[in-house]
C-alpha cells in the first residue's frame, strides 16, 4: 500500500538529536503524533540501526525530523510561528519553549535544539494590519520593545490616543 504524503512540509536537520526534539515538540502541542521512524542500514552514512527520520505532526502540522550530522545549524533565517488566541497561550508556548533555550525578542525564542520559534498572539496581527497607519505603527513599537509579547500592552499601546 502507498503511504499518501502532504506536498509540501518541513524538514528540520539535526545532528543526533531528532528523537529528542521530536518527543519534546509533540509533548507541548495538543493533537500531535509521532508517526514513521526510519532508521539508518548498513549503507550509512549513520551508525546502523539509528534514526535517518521521523515523521510527526504538530497540531495537525506534518514535518520531518532528520538526523543528518553535524553539517548543518539551525538560524533564525527559518522559524516555525505559533498562532496563540489568548495570553495564556502565549506564556505557555513561550515558557516550554524557551525552557532549555534562549529568550530573544519580539516574540522569537529559540528552544534548547536551536529551532527558532514566534509566539504570536493573532491579535497583533490585525493591529498591525489596521488602515490606520498611527494605530498599527504604536502596536508596533510596543512589540518592538518586548521579549514575550503582552498582550494587554500591545492592546493599551494601539488604543492609545
Amino acid at each position: 500500500m502507498t503511504q499518501r504524503f502532504q506536498r509540501i512540509h518541513p524538514c528540520l536537520w539535526f545532528d543526533r538529536q531528532a528523537e529528542d526534539a521530536v518527543n519534546f515538540y509533540t509533548s507541548i502541542f495538543p493533537n500531535s503524533k509521532v508517526g514513521a521512524i526510519t532508521r539508518y542500514g548498513e549503507a550509512g552514512p549513520g551508525p546502523a540501526g539509528s534514526v535517518l527520520t521521523i515523521s510527526f505532526e504538530l497540531d495537525g502540522q506534518p514535518l520531518t525530523a532528520l538526523n543528518g550530522g553535524p553539517y548543518f545549524k539551525f538560524t533564525e533565517a527559518i522559524s516555525l510561528v505559533v498562532n496563540c488566541d489568548t495570553q495564556e497561550e502565549v506564556d505557555y508556548y513561550w515558557e516550554k519553549l524557551s525552557d532549555g533555550g534562549q529568550e530573544v525578542q519580539c516574540g522569537w525564542v529559540k528552544d534548547k535544539f536551536g529551532l527558532s520559534w514566534q509566539i504570536v498572539p493573532v491579535v497583533l496581527f490585525e493591529m498591525l494590519q489596521d488602515k490606520d497607519v498611527e494605530k498599527s505603527q504604536r502596536a508596533m513599537k510596543a512589540m518592538l520593545k518586548m521579549k514575550k509579547l503582552d498582550v494587554a500592552g500591545l492592546q493599551q499601546a494601539y488604543r492609545q490616543s
